[in-house]
């Protein structure tokens, strides 16, 4: 018979005490394991190696980058001046309510015709004229958004209007022009006819004697066109001109160039260029005329525009 080890011994009685302690077959092979040590081992992979201490553990104190502090810019809002909205607000018959959304929306046409928007201004300001067509506000914003959006009989339309009620002959130069462009020469005389009987300004008489020249050689009659401009002062030589007279040069030039006069038709574009270099296309017809301008040595660059008006 076999002679049982001390390590077997010690399980059985492991095993007997889990027995009356009334334990589970996995708790008595538990208990029976606890003091055992198992086989030892010849050799461990560890064996005879020393790992390096570890280092002591310092936190980095990471520099906090602040977020880039962008001012935003506040949206300015737009409004109406104060006389125009009271006026249509006297004019408008309705509700308090209904009174408000046309001062509302006749400030969103004015906003989109300062951006350039002119179908959207044309639209909201023919809302707004529908409702109070007595405000010259009113027909001046929408006949000025309809101009700029080619569509000359509207403009004409609220453009006369605007005069009718204002008497302010401001824009009959561009009544003239929307005339002229639907062919309309007779009526482009007619109300070239009542811009000079109402004391326009200097510079309001010299845009509709540009539009009148230009209808007149649009009819092939140019000698009347170079009189009514040569005797608006369109050949003068001045040092600072101003922006009618650069108008002016610019519109005789043309009609001298369509009527085959191309040396004075040069010196004139000439002349606009040395007045204002970017004034319209005066550069490009003064090459296809065979010239180039070129500045006066001696001649004072302006450092302040000719006009408030930006020559397109």
């Amino acid at each position: 018979m076999r002679e049982v080890s001390p390590e077997e011994l010690e399980k059985q009685r492991a095993s007997e005490f889990g027995r009356q302690k009334g334990w589970g077959g996995v708790a008595r092979k538990g208990g029976m394991n606890i003091n055992s040590t198992g086989q030892a081992m010849e050799s461990t992979p560890s064996a005879g190696f020393n790992p390096d201490p570890l280092e002591p553990w310092v936190e980095e104190a990471r520099p906090v980058r602040s977020a880039p502090t962008t001012k935003a810019k506040p949206k300015v809002k737009y409004a109406l001046p104060g006389d125009v909205a009271a006026e249509v607000r006297r004019a408008f018959v309705g509700t308090s309510y209904q009174r408000e959304k046309m001062v509302i929306t006749l400030t969103k046409a004015a906003e989109g015709y300062d951006r350039k928007r002119w179908e959207e201004a044309l639209r909201l300001g023919r809302i707004v004229s529908d409702a109070t067509p007595g405000v010259a506000a009113v027909r001046e914003l929408t006949g000025l958004a309809a101009y700029r959006a080619e569509r000359w009989t509207m403009a004409r339309i609220h453009l006369k209007a605007h005069f009718a009620i204002s008497g302010d002959p401001e824009h009959m130069p561009l009544v003239m022009d929307c005339d002229r462009a639907n062919h309309k020469y007779r009526a482009v005389a007619k109300t070239y006819e009542e811009l000079e009987e109402a004391e326009p300004t200097a510079d309001t008489i010299a845009e509709g004697r540009i539009v009148m020249a230009s209808t007149l050689a649009d009819q092939q009659k140019y000698t009347e066109a170079i009189d009514l401009l040569v005797r608006a002062g369109g050949t003068k030589m001045l040092k600072n001109p101003a922006y009618r007279h650069v108008r002016l040069w610019y519109a005789l030039a043309d009609i001298f160039d369509r009527s085959g006069d191309q040396v004075s038709a040069r010196e004139l574009f000439a002349r606009v260029v040395l007045a204002d270099p970017d004034a319209y296309d005066a550069k490009d017809r003064l090459v296809e005329l065979g010239a180039v301008a070129t500045m006066p040595k001696n001649r004072k660059r302006r450092t302040t525009p000719v006009s408030k008006k930006k020559v397109d």
